[in-house]
């Protein structure tokens, strides 16, 4: 697969887990940056989409 193919790390470069083990600057789990670069891009659309509900959870 090409590199333009994969699915892009959401990192914004603000790395400090909260309380709850999740990235204040990415809403990923400490786990799923970890396994970042051994997840299929099925398996990072995935992240991604917990990605925006847990921005959503902030956000209300």
């Amino acid at each position: 697969m090409a590199d333009e193919d994969k699915v892009r790390s959401p990192c914004v470069s603000i790395c400090a887990l909260d309380e709850h083990d999740v990235c204040i600057g990415c809403q990923r789990t400490s786990d799923e940056i970890l396994r970042w670069t051994s997840m299929s891009n099925c398996e990072r659309k995935a992240v991604l989409v917990k990605v925006a509900e847990r921005e959503q959870k902030i956000a209300l």
